[in-house]
Parts: C-alpha cells; structure tokens; sequence
C-alpha cells in the first residue's frame, strides 16, 4: 500500500479519561479484533494494567478502514495519562504524523491535557479535539466545548463527540483521521538503497531475544536483512519483521511510513536503546533525531531479602529494563543490607509498578528503602556531593549547604475549592505565582513547590480536599536552598536503612511521631517487647513500645497447670521471664516485606 494511505496518530489525554476504551471501540468497527475475542482494554496486556484500569505502556496496532471506497492503513499508539509516564507520550509522539486529543466531557480539560497538548504542538502534530463520554448523564458537552476551543482557538462546532462504551460517533471520528492527519511524507532520498528505521520502544524475548518496536522513515527493512543500531554500533540479522494486529504478527518487510516490530536475535542487554536507528549494516545512514534520556525523579535502593538472591535481582533489573528503559539502576551495598541497587523512576507509581513487576514476574522477595530525591550537598570543607539515598545523608555537623531540585506546578480546579487549597498548599512549602480564570467554573494556579513536598502524598491529598476534581501537571525546575535533615528509624535499637529519610526541619517532629506510630501498628509483634523510635539532630524525637505476644505458660493445650502448690506455676512464669528477657538482649526482629511496602506507600493506614 502506498504512503497516501496509511495514517499515524495517537490518542493523547488525562488519566481516565476513556483512551483504551475509545480505543477497544476502534478495534472492533474495523474488525482488527474477532468479535470472540473482544474484551474490555484489550491493548493493555499487562496484568497490572487491567488490575488498575490504567494504561503504563504504549501499545501499537493497526487497523485498516474503508472511506468512500479507499482502504486505509491506521496506525495506532495507546498511550499512557498519568503524569508519571508522560516520557512514554513523548516517545509515541515522534512516531506519528497527527494526534486525536481525547477530553472527558464530565471533567473537562485537566493539567495533564494541558502537558500532553503542548507536547504533541512541539512535534508539528495535527491535533483532532474529541470529547468522551458523551453518553454519560454527567457530560457537560457544551461546557467542556467552549474549554477546548478556547484551548486550540477554534469553532466549538469542530469539536468531535464520542462514547467509546456504546460506539457513538467513533465511526465518523475514524473517517476525520483518514481526512484531516497527513500521510507519512516522502523522504528526500537520493540514494535507492539507503533505508532508517527509528526506535521508539522495544521488549525482549527469551527465545526471540531483543524484540524493537520501530518506525520506518526511509527504505523498506525485510526479513534476513543484514542491519545495524547506529547509536550502539550493533550488527545483526532480522529475524522476522511483522506488525501489531494487536498481537504480532508476521509480514514480508515494513516499508517506509509504516510502524511494526523487528526481531533482532540478540540476547545481550545494553545493545537496543530508545531513540537509536536502525538502518543496512552495508550501506548505514545517518541517525535520525532521537529521545531526550528520561530524568529519574525519585530514587529508591532495592535489595533482596536473602543475600543469595542478588544475582536474581541483577537479572530481572537487566530484563525488566528491557520492557521499560524509562528507569535506571546501579549497585550499591549496605552495611545492614548487604548488596542491592540503587533505582531510578519517573515517580511515585512508576517505583510502585516496577516493585511490584519484580515481585510477581519474577518471584522475588525484596527489600525497598523508603524513597528519595536527589540532594546536592555542600560540607564545611567545601567538597560537594550528590546524596541519592537518604542512608548517605550526612550528619548536621558536617554540613554548610544543602540544595534540593523544585518543581515547577500547575493545578487546576474547580472555585469553590480555591479557598481550602491555600493553606494546603502553604502546608506543602509551595510559592504561588498566579492564579487566574479557567471556563466559567474553574481556576488555572501556577505554584513552584519542594519535589519532597510533592512527594509527601501531595496528589492523594490534593485529590481528597477537592473532592477528586483538581488536576495537576509538573516540570523539574532548579535547585534552591534546602532547611531538611536526616531522620533514621530505630528498631529494638538498631537503625533500619530502609526507613532512613530526609524531612523538613519544621516537621520533623511531626513526621517521626506519624512514622513511628505507622510502623508500631504495621510491624508483626515477636516473643518479647521492643520499642520503634525515631532519631535526628542527636537525640530520639519520637518512640513507641511494640508488646509481646502473650503466651499463658500456664495454660498446656486446653488444661490448666495444676497440681502440688504454687511454687510450681512461679517456676514456669519466672522460666518464660528470663527467656523474654535473654531474647530481648539477643533476639532479632524480623521484618517482612509487606512492611516496608505498606512504609512506602504513604496513603496506607
């Protein structure tokens, strides 16, 4: 099929604003998917994703659609909302020509419509407006219109509307990517021969090896073609080449405008990255322009439970980063933990999926230091250094100057919350810088704030004082002056790394007390009595007492200990008395990992 008919775009928008779902509703009008095997978010394959009802991974398909006689190519890219995984959105952007941007007409625009908006403008996309959930007796179509409008400075006339759950307009809106998204533009080659391929995504295969997902911007790439990764100087043979329908699927060479797979056959990790070219290892091109590498916002240490484990984790981290190149990791050891990594993520959710994939994907019982930012630090020597983990902090004593990065906010919200959310944000360390009208309803707040603070269960608290309707989008900013310090975690009076965490000096009280008094209640109770307390500038700030199990020693099975006098009941009490005692001196608590994960999140209870 030539270049005029195939179409590349993607859906972009807020979380949960019905992306899979319009999604599923495409893949069944264009018979893609056999209505048997038809289900609800069928591109989201990952457990985790159908468990949450979010999408985490880009996922391409393609489609093919009839317009007034014509047989068309569409190539999709489901992409993810939450602001965690908006490198992903950057990434599918660059592969397509035009983008359907997808706005719930029950909520409105929201912040991350508005992130997501600006980066698809910034790649030249054509943008296609839709509202979603038309059919909902919550939608306020006309409302929600004059937002958008506004918004892109068109005729709200031109607006689409949509239900992905019962099909409604979704027919037409496939007719309007055919007539208003470009085709792929003919690339200025000169020579016949030359062919590139840009990578966007990739997974790996234990059979197939290193599986890239990839656009062809020049040539056609067959199967058993001999090709290279530009980037990585890599040579191999194509396997198989084929496209997503949505499984993969076998195909004789994916020529230039069209989006599919390549199976590589290499099974090193290291070789494939994100924003590489692939082109012919005889006659290799220039590269095409690539992907910004993403910037881990928080950081976490993870470690085995049992230290024979350590090369376990080593490899699912090298295999699981070949499904998500998005974080990063490195070794590092601990003197109480032993040997672990030292972890890289986008943010809060990202830490919690990719925790979560090593526990169930590869079996492996972990333990997760309480997560981090990145600190530059400056001692009384004049040395700087860069702290990832809180455990490495130093002492107050040492220290002339400490500098944490902030983020630049944007909240959007309905007005009559405007009042509640000042002193939130006071509370949060925020600086508001302006504050102006959004629609009829609503207000735009432009906020510069700490990343620790907004990490300090900002968005479940921000989410709960409004009643669920703000939204927020942010970008890292610079680094400024830092009031914090270290706090460490005692347990039976021993430090426990994984609790170690930098707060801010004026809640420092506040944070151990909340600290100690969470882990007192989530800790498994052991044979003898311990205390939880908390620790900074010298001295303990906060402590709490975890009893012991209580055993009647009286008691064997269902009789009571009866018999000659009362001695005989004083020998067994004062026998349990000292074993209590001597494994309070000796004994060990052992914490599980459900602790430390229930630690990490901090809106359990």
């Amino acid at each position: 099929m030539d270049l005029k008919h195939i179409r590349n775009f993607s859906i972009i928008a807020h979380i949960d604003h019905g992306k899979s779902t319009l999604a599923d509703r495409m893949l069944e009008i264009t018979h893609t998917i056999p209505e048997r095997k038809m289900r609800e978010q069928v591109l989201d394959s990952m457990e985790l994703e159908r468990e949450r009802g979010i999408t985490i991974k880009m996922q391409p398909v393609r489609m093919e659609h009839e317009v007034e006689g014509e047989k068309y190519i569409l190539n999709l890219i489901d992409t993810p909302g939450h602001i965690d995984f908006s490198y992903e959105v950057s990434r599918a952007l660059k592969a397509v020509e035009g983008s359907i941007l997808l706005v719930d007409s029950t909520q409105g625009v929201q912040a991350q419509t508005l992130t997501t908006l600006h980066m698809a403008r910034d790649s030249g996309l054509v943008i296609i407006p839709v509202l979603s959930k038309v059919d909902s007796p919550l939608a306020r179509i006309e409302e929600v219109k004059m937002e958008v409008a506004l918004l892109l400075d068109m005729d709200p006339d031109d607006i689409m509307e949509v239900s992905g759950k019962t099909g409604q307009g979704v027919l037409k809106l496939l007719s309007d990517i055919v007539k208003k998204i470009p085709p792929p533009k003919v690339a200025n080659n000169s020579i016949s021969n030359e062919s590139r391929a840009l990578i966007f995504d990739f997974k790996y295969d234990n059979h197939r090896g290193i599986i890239v997902y990839a656009r062809v911007f020049e040539g056609e790439l067959k199967k058993n073609d001999s090709l290279m990764f530009i980037a990585a100087g890599e040579k191999f043979i194509s396997n198989e080449v084929g496209i997503f329908a949505p499984e993969e699927k076998p195909a004789l060479s994916l020529k230039e405008g069209e989006i599919g797979y390549i199976v590589t056959g290499i099974k090193k990790p290291g070789v494939a990255s994100v924003g590489d070219t692939i082109t012919f290892a005889k006659s290799p091109s220039k590269a095409l322009a690539g992907y910004m590498n993403p910037n881990p916002v928080v950081w976490a240490s993870v470690y085995p439970e049992d230290s024979d484990d350590f090369p376990e984790l080593k490899l699912a981290l090298s295999r699981l980063r070949l499904s998500d190149s998005a974080f990063s990791y490195e070794e590092e050891a601990s003197g109480a933990l032993g040997k672990g990594f030292r972890c890289g993520f986008l943010g809060m959710l990202h830490l919690e999926i990719i925790t979560e994939r090593l526990k169930r994907e590869f079996g492996l019982h972990l333990i997760i230091t309480m997560p981090s930012i990145t600190y530059k630090i400056i001692l009384k020597n004049d040395q700087e250094k860069i702290i990832y983990s809180p455990h490495f902090f130093p002492e107050d004593g040492v220290i002339k100057e400490v500098q944490e990065p902030w983020v630049k906010v944007k909240i959007i919200t309905p007005l009559s919350y405007s009042s509640v959310l000042m002193p939130f944000l006071f509370d949060h360390e925020a600086i508001v810088h302006a504050t102006d009208g959004f629609g009829d309803n609503r207000s735009a707040i432009d906020l510069d704030m700490p990343l620790r603070e907004l990490m300090r269960n900002f968005f479940d608290d921000l989410k709960s004082i409004t009643s669920g309707y703000a939204s927020i989008s942010y970008e890292l900013g610079d680094y400024k002056l830092a009031d914090v310090t270290r706090m460490d975690i005692l347990i039976a009076d021993e430090p426990v790394v994984a609790f170690c965490r930098v707060v801010s000096r004026r809640r420092l009280e506040e944070e151990a007390r909340a600290q100690v008094e969470k882990l007192q209640k989530v800790i498994p109770r052991q044979q003898f009595a311990f205390k939880v307390q908390a620790r900074s500038l010298g001295r303990i700030i906060a402590s709490e007492t975890v009893s012991a199990f209580r055993k009647d020693v009286l008691m064997h099975g269902s009789k009571v200990v009866g018999g000659g006098d009362v001695s005989r009941k004083k020998k067994l009490l004062e026998k349990q008395k000292k074993g209590k005692a001597r494994m309070k001196n000796k004994g060990k608590v052992n914490i599980s990992q459900d602790v430390f994960l229930k630690m990490m999140r901090a809106g359990d209870k």
